[in-house]
């Protein structure tokens, strides 16, 4: 390789770095999914801050509770489930294997065994919601069922992603770590 302004190598053309400048695959895959599974904890934390609040107001009573049902029994579990997200955040800057690991436990301890009770609590309601149409609670106005079930629904593709990705992520850091001992 040349100097900055004088000659070349002999029998090259300057071109030959190329294979230098691409990042190891397994890296670039790291960056990516770290990317996905934050915008998965952002949409998680949103969740997660409406059934709060939800919570709040039902049991502050600061509205009525023709407005807004008081929360439903899964609800109070589930707000465990930051602490799987917060995991899955520390565990991205030094990739920390460990992390992730408890992140990707907790996330079904925490996160997804409390939607599937809450769609096994909410289905009489559900039932009879839609057999005779009658609803007992409401948020503003909505069938507090059918809210919570979009709400489960939600919750579930985004927990299920989550889940999806950081198995992925934890696949990557396994191959980066399996080549560094090779060397």
């Amino acid at each position: 390789m040349a100097s900055r302004g004088g000659p070349r190598a002999a029998g090259t053309d300057g071109s030959d770095f190329q294979h230098r400048e691409r990042v190891a695959s397994h890296y670039q895959m790291s960056v990516a999914l770290k990317s996905e599974i934050k915008k998965l904890i952002y949409t998680h934390v949103g969740i997660w801050l409406l059934l709060l609040a939800q919570m709040c107001v039902g049991h502050l009573k600061l509205l009525p509770h023709d407005q807004v049902a008081m929360p439903y029994q899964w609800e109070y579990p589930y707000l465990l489930s930051i602490l799987p997200s917060l995991l899955g955040l520390l565990s991205f800057p030094r990739n920390n294997i460990s992390y992730l690991v408890l992140s990707m436990i907790s996330t079904g301890l925490f996160s997804v065994a409390p939607l599937i009770y809450g769609a096994m609590e909410m289905f009489p309601m559900a039932q009879q919601l839609y057999r005779h149409g009658k609803a007992y609670r409401f948020i503003f106005g909505f069938s507090a069922v059918s809210v919570m079930y979009l709400v489960v629904v939600v919750a579930a593709q985004v927990h299920g992603w989550q889940l999806y990705y950081s198995k992925k992520l934890l696949d990557s850091w396994f191959t980066s770590t399996q080549e560094k001992k090779k060397k």
